[in-house]
């Protein structure tokens, strides 16, 4: 077996609508061998999803506590938490005026009780953020991840890859310059930029990982199985020193979800 710290994006394995499925998902994960989990923590109305976790609902001490305790109760770690929110044309939708401010301040909420529960990486997408510097709208993404920041509490803010390109990303969080402010590496969402090559460019950032695969003709994405260059991709991680998770990923809502995470993380455990 090997010594990467393996869990699941929660969300792969269902919705989360009340505290009782959050406990089932939790059940799930444990029966898959995982040593963690990364639970959706907001709602959308977008996707009609509602949460359990959303910040405005999971509110008092002893709720989040509540949390932390469901997971160490089945020998689960929290390696963070996912804040997806959704603009009107684009998926994070920082750069999208139209209901911004609510957009950002929920956020900013799931920061602070991220950090409040002891589990601070928060990852999401927030762009796509324009390559040029100059456009207005690059400005509205700095001011609007230094909105966010400037009150997150101890919460770590980890812009999830793929929407730019590493190069673009690493720029951009060199602009909003908070030393909270870092990287959730996805290789799947990088094998049109370089799955390999972005990883020496965000090394400094990188503080969680999906692990997720595409493959070519299917577009399947359990890991192993697709055309994610995992042992070149894991190496170049091991090079940079990352010793974080690897959160399992399969959204593609297949009956068979358990058991492709599952083989996922039976694949992991060679490296």
């Amino acid at each position: 077996m090997g010594s990467l710290k393996i869990g699941v994006a929660l969300w792969s394995l269902g919705s989360t609508k009340t505290f009782e499925e959050f406990e089932l998902r939790l059940d799930q994960a444990a029966s898959a061998g995982v040593k963690g989990v990364q639970p959706w923590c907001v709602d959308e109305a977008k996707w009609d999803l509602v949460c359990a976790l959303d910040p405005e609902r999971c509110v008092t001490a002893d709720q989040r506590r509540a949390v932390r305790q469901a997971a160490e109760k089945r020998g689960l770690a929290i390696s963070g938490f996912c804040a997806q929110v959704a603009g009107p044309k684009t998926l994070g939708g920082f750069g999208e005026e139209k209901g911004l401010a609510g957009r950002l301040a929920k956020t900013q909420k799931a920061l602070q009780m991220a950090g409040e529960i002891g589990s601070p990486v928060v990852t999401t997408h927030i762009g796509p953020i324009p390559e040029n510097r100059a456009d207005a709208v690059y400005k509205r993404f700095v001011e609007s991840v230094k909105t966010v920041m400037a009150d997150s509490g101890e919460g770590i803010f980890a812009l999830e890859t793929g929407q730019e390109s590493a190069a673009g990303l690493k720029q951009f969080i060199e602009d909003v310059a908070h030393p909270r402010l870092k990287v959730n590496y996805d290789p799947a969402n990088m094998l049109k930029h370089g799955v390999v090559e972005g990883v020496p460019i965000l090394a400094p950032f990188i503080v969680h990982t999906h692990a997720k695969d595409k493959h070519p003709v299917t577009g399947k994405p359990t890991v192993g199985q697709g055309a994610v260059p995992w042992s070149d991709y894991l190496a170049a991680l091991k090079k940079i020193g990352y010793s974080g998770w690897y959160a399992l990923e399969d959204e593609s809502g297949a009956e068979d979800v358990l058991g492709s995470i599952t083989s996922g993380r039976k694949f992991l455990e060679t490296f």
